[in-house]
């Protein structure tokens, strides 16, 4: 009886530990390896096709599967692997601007994005410079013009790219407004939106990859010009901010 009363009290403390550490574990919705039956967005629109994460669902979602809109991607990277864009010109027939400081990605981008023209700069605060960019030798994606991070990510190459500010690429190209703006580089983003007339073009929507290092400072520039957060989109995309401009933001407080 003895032996059965140790094996009861065993068992009972192997169950109360096993459903105390359930009940501290983060939900699997707010991790970024959420598995898709979790992820609304995907029991909305079926899988992401081609974004690094769920970005391309949120974008669908926002502009409700809109046709012929207008992207600005900067930072665009590779043409279809993790591209926040491709979806849009290939199922939806946008149009739009690509820019990357790697001017090897504009061939593909030639061949395969007959809607999107590629433009090879960092976009920065000023225009006309030169800056340093570092090239990761393991994986292209995460290149940047850090050269603090550029060292913690491992081996790479230093390269010379000219620099431009997204308002004087897009006056150069007659772009007045457009529809949707895409930002993912590496820690230079509060010096593009530096460089960015935002209340001259009004995109009505931005993604834009928001570091520890840098949220602060992207936070303080969408405030001061009334875009609003779009904190719905959290709990499918932990790496990414979306804002809106102000009149869509309004529109969509409920969704």
């Amino acid at each position: 009886m003895k032996r059965i009363h140790v094996l009861l009290v065993i068992l009972g403390v192997t169950i109360g530990l096993y459903f105390l550490m359930k009940r501290e574990q983060p939900p699997e919705e707010m991790s970024p390896s959420a598995p898709p039956r979790l992820n609304w967005l995907v029991q909305k629109y079926g899988p992401k096709l081609y974004s690094q994460h769920s970005e391309e669902l949120v974008i669908r979602d926002f502009f409700e599967d809109r046709r012929e809109g207008f992207f600005v991607d900067v930072g665009a990277n590779h043409y279809q692997v993790n591209s926040t864009t491709y979806f849009l010109e290939k199922h939806l027939d946008w149009r739009g601007i690509a820019v990357d400081a790697i001017c090897s990605y504009g061939r593909d981008y030639l061949a395969y994005r007959k809607r999107t023209r590629f433009f090879c700069f960092f976009v920065s605060d000023r225009s006309d410079q030169e800056a340093d960019f570092y090239i990761n030798r393991e994986n292209k994606r995460i290149s940047t013009s850090d050269s603090v991070l550029a060292e913690k990510q491992g081996e790479y190459d230093l390269i010379k790219v000219p620099t431009v500010t997204l308002s004087d690429l897009l006056d150069k190209l007659g772009v007045t407004r457009f529809d949707f703006l895409s930002m993912d580089i590496e820690l230079g983003e509060p010096a593009a939106l530096a460089g960015f007339d935002i209340g001259r073009f009004r995109p009505s929507l931005i993604c834009i990859e928001a570091h520890q290092k840098v949220r602060n400072q992207i936070l303080e520039y969408f405030k001061d010009h009334a875009y609003r957060r779009l904190e719905q989109y959290d709990p499918v995309d932990r790496l990414n901010y979306y804002f809106a401009a102000p009149e869509v933001g309004e529109k969509r407080e409920d969704r």
